[in-house]
């Protein structure tokens, strides 16, 4: 029979391993820690990160339910609503203490063949991480219309873009613009072209002007008039590409700079600007 928890024990760290459906949902196992009892109100706690002084704390609990010897699951479908942002992990039986959650085994396959389905209204996803201190979290995203950078190749002086737009149409006046993140109205601009059920762009770097700083910002704008919508990649099983993928440098038309391809801590594209480094040739590297 299930009782009300005592408070955790000290130090107590449970590892919570994830597996990801075909949808965006996510199931998480929780071994029951050694020496604490079944609680019927055992939760997953999330909660997501404040960002600003003053800054509301969001909490989202999903309850736990016994499904084996010492084993508790939750589930996070991919129909519930999670705010954009870093959501950290803990466990909380009762009304006891709570502890963070370690990170266990992830199955995260599915997510890199995760795809808006027709008629949907919002784009939500969600990836599990560790965290620099060795702890469980959640990067979320919450997203409507979207446009999800699939492909990036950069060679002869160009960026070529691959990808595709959700919750817009394309039209003719489609264009990828470059506009400084501290600043008004982009610097440069390429057509942007349907290919099958995406687009693609060739985007000229070595002509772009340097911003004064914090580089420029890709926003897909489907047509005259419309929103533009900013270039990110997010359906994939990589919660943060800010550090791990990495994209040549085009000598920028002044010789005294390069431009890169990267992505933000919200893995949105983002061109860097950088100095050239003398006698290292120009590849940026």
């Amino acid at each position: 029979m299930m009782t009300t928890a005592e408070p955790l024990p000290d130090r107590v760290r449970v590892r919570a391993h994830c597996t990801a459906d075909t949808a965006g949902g996510l199931t998480f196992d929780v071994l029951r820690p050694e020496g604490v009892g079944e609680s019927w109100d055992a939760a997953l706690l999330l909660c997501r990160r404040t960002v600003g002084p003053g800054a509301a704390t969001e909490e989202v609990r999903l309850p736990l339910v016994p499904v084996g010897a010492g084993v508790l699951r939750a589930a996070l479908p991919s129909t519930m609503t999670l705010a954009e942002g870093v959501w950290n992990a803990y466990l909380c039986l009762g009304d006891g203490e709570r502890a963070r959650l370690l990170p266990g085994t992830h199955d995260l396959h599915s997510l890199t063949a995760h795809s808006p389905q027709p008629g949907r209204t919002w784009l939500g996803v969600r990836v599990p991480f560790t965290t620099q201190k060795g702890n469980l979290a959640l990067r979320a995203w919450q997203r409507w219309p979207h446009a999800e950078a699939a492909e990036l190749l950069v060679a002869d002086g160009a960026l070529t873009l691959r990808g595709r737009l959700y919750g817009a149409e394309l039209t003719p006046a489609a264009t990828l613009e470059v506009t400084p993140r501290q600043g008004r109205g982009p610097v440069a601009s390429a057509a942007v072209r349907p290919e099958g059920d995406g687009f693609h762009c060739v985007l000229p770097l070595a002509g772009l002007r340097p911003p004064a700083r914090d580089g420029c910002a890709l926003w897909l704008r489907p047509g005259a008039g419309e929103a533009a919508v900013r270039v990110a990649r997010i359906l994939d099983d990589v919660a943060d590409k800010q550090y791990r993928l990495r994209h040549p440098a085009v000598p920028l038309s002044d010789g005294d700079r390069l431009v890169r391809p990267c992505y933000t801590g919200a893995n949105e594209l983002l061109l860097r600007f950088e100095p050239a480094r003398r006698g290292a040739g120009r590849t940026g590297r």
